[in-house]
């Protein structure tokens, strides 16, 4: 059986009654968990499907729910929409040293719509990784050090632009939403810990500790 997600099945007017819905309902939405079929389903392109009004509207209400997550990235199949929209920002003050070995600088708030990206070279970076989509977990996962983004932006025009480090993991982690893919997708399960777990055992900047104690390796999975 193919383990491809499937494309969403839901209409482009069934796509825009939802996000009505969601942007009148006056709360912040919650978070869709593991198990919703927006997170499993290649979500549709944003070609016009809601007003620049509604646009510029679920752009700030997933914003919010980042902030309030709190997060350093959000896709709209993670709020049950299923388009191709993700927000990133990443503002918070983490430790130095943690920060040195992750590559991890501030990144600018971005609205992406459409994104894809592919790897510069072929080095990769191994670090733990969470979602907001997954409470309560976290696991190693390997991917690009770099990558070229190719998105466009809410106004409809294209861009494209680097990202390394951290900020490469973050934009990977969203567009691979997008695509009906979840970080354990690409994990080393045998590094899959909770919070509270990775907290009393693993918690330090690099993974060595962790591949030596539950026994994984560093290296990426092959998604078929």
């Amino acid at each position: 059986m193919s383990q491809n997600p499937p494309e969403t099945t839901l209409s482009d007017e069934q796509i825009r009654e939802t996000v009505e819905q969601i942007l009148s309902a006056g709360t912040l939405p919650p978070i869709v968990q593991a198990g919703h079929p927006a997170l499993r389903r290649r979500a549709a392109a944003f070609d016009g499907q809601l007003s620049p009004g509604q646009l510029d509207r679920l752009i700030e209400l997933m914003r919010q729910v980042m902030h309030e997550a709190p997060g350093v990235g959000l896709a709209a199949p993670q709020l049950g929409i299923p388009l191709q929209i993700a927000v990133i920002e990443d503002q918070y003050d983490v430790d130095p040293e943690a920060a040195a070995v992750r590559k991890r600088s501030p990144l600018e708030f971005m609205a992406l719509l459409n994104p894809r990206y592919s790897p510069l070279g072929t080095e990769l970076a191994s670090s733990y990784e969470g979602c907001l989509s997954l409470n309560g977990l976290q696991a190693v996962v390997a991917r690009p050090e770099r990558v070229l983004l190719d998105f466009q932006v809410p106004d409809g025009s294209r861009a494209q632009r680097e990202f390394s480090g951290w900020q490469a993991r973050i934009v990977q982690h969203e567009t691979d939403h997008l695509n009906g893919v979840l970080y354990i997708d690409r994990a080393q399960l045998r590094s899959l810990s909770s919070n509270a777990e990775y907290a009393a055992h693993w918690a330090e900047p690099g993974i060595g500790k962790a591949c030596e104690g539950l026994g994984f390796g560093d290296g990426p999975v092959i998604l078929p």
